[in-house]
């Protein structure tokens, strides 16, 4: 393995590590390393992080652009939110659009100060402001847990919904120069007009999926202490927001993460695991290594397809008992089962990332 190398999972796949070293091998790429929950994506990992000298990749960031986490610790202790846990879990579905679901008006954002392109400007007028405040499907989720000294935290997953996959699709269809989003490593000259257009859009996108994460802790906090505190205004006391689907420019190279965390020395963050082990609130510790970056989460350990044919709906129930969840054949796929262990991946990553709080679940929404 060269210099420009890193891998930092263990027993990955041939599929993805083959993905992987197609994209090494490019022109343009420089360096690029793989964390430990790394498995096969579209066109790369997830996983990956990879360093381009004057090119930037559509595809490379993915669809759900500026997709991330963000993370809420409130004034609340858990014996204040658990008699409620059913009552909140009903009321956060209600609140907060999930799946397809949008929301039935549009919301107030003043996004006008955000530069964007016409064609964005055609994308976004579609109903970008009904999206705000939606969760999305798959792994998106919103949890409420609690830390070692009992502090309850709100910790959402969710991106850029369908603002990010469109914008996503129109870039990958002009990079490929087929009129589809090919998969492949199909890129821009970043000094091109597409390239140009490209880094303005998506850095809308990360400004639009944070602003949606946001919103939909908003109304999370809300509806938990309508029910702990009767009504009482909600008051974070700290809030962490960290995107794993991007691409920015460092040090002259183009770096892109997808399903990868920024973990800069001191820089705070997220890494999920699953519905029963709850996250983790890191801190970054800046290895060059990594390309300063760590896991996004745990990683699968099986598909989608596989996990509904291999694990049983007793098995779900098991391994969920004392979580408040949507447990039932639809959401089987996200069982903890289909998922890497996340505390194996954790100190896979010791010399990325220190573990601050380690979140036990006590309510878990999907969509």
């Amino acid at each position: 393995m060269s210099d420009r190398i890193k891998i930092f999972g263990e027993k990955l796949d041939k599929e993805t590590l083959d993905q992987f070293y197609s994209a090494m091998n490019q022109p343009f790429t420089v360096r690029g390393a793989l964390m430990p929950d790394a498995h096969v994506g579209y066109s790369l990992p997830i996983g990956s992080v990879v360093a381009t000298d004057g090119v930037i990749l559509p595809s490379w960031v993915g669809y759900d652009i500026g997709c991330g986490m963000c993370a809420a610790m409130t004034p609340l202790m858990k014996e204040d939110v658990i008699p409620f846990r059913k009552e909140i879990f009903q009321s956060v579905y209600r609140a907060v659009p999930t799946g397809f679901a949008h929301n039935k008006r549009p919301e107030s954002w003043d996004y006008n100060k955000i530069p964007m392109t016409p064609a964005l400007e055609k994308i976004f007028g579609r109903d970008g402001l009904g999206q705000i405040a939606s969760l999305g499907g798959g792994n998106h989720f919103i949890e409420i847990s609690y830390d070692e000294d009992g502090h309850v935290w709100v910790v959402v997953h969710s991106g850029s919904r369908n603002v990010g996959h469109s914008v996503a699709t129109h870039y990958m269809k002009l990079a490929s120069g087929t009129g589809r989003a090919s998969e492949g490593h199909y890129g821009f000259s970043v000094k091109s007009g597409d390239g140009r257009d490209y880094i303005t859009d998506m850095k809308f996108c990360l400004e639009f999926a944070l602003e949606n994460r946001k919103r939909i802790i908003e109304r999370v906090l809300r509806e938990i202490f309508y029910y702990a505190k009767k009504g009482e205004a909600p008051a974070p006391l700290e809030f962490i927001n960290r995107n794993h689907n991007h691409a920015e420019e460092k040090d002259g190279l183009w770096i892109h993460r997808k399903g990868a965390t920024h973990a800069e020395a001191g820089m705070a963050g997220v890494i999920p695991g699953n519905m029963r082990d709850g996250s983790f609130i890191v801190v970054g510790k800046g290895n060059p290594e990594s390309l300063y970056s760590s896991s996004h989460g745990a990683g699968r350990a099986l598909s989608r397809t596989r996990a509904k044919e291999k694990i049983s709906m007793e098995d779900f129930r098991a391994q969920l008992e004392g979580v408040t969840a949507r447990v039932e054949r639809a959401t089987l796929d996200e069982a903890p089962s289909a998922y890497k262990n996340i505390f194996e991946i954790m100190k896979l990553q010791e010399n990325m990332v220190e573990a601050l709080h380690h979140l036990i679940p006590v309510i878990n929404v999907k969509g």
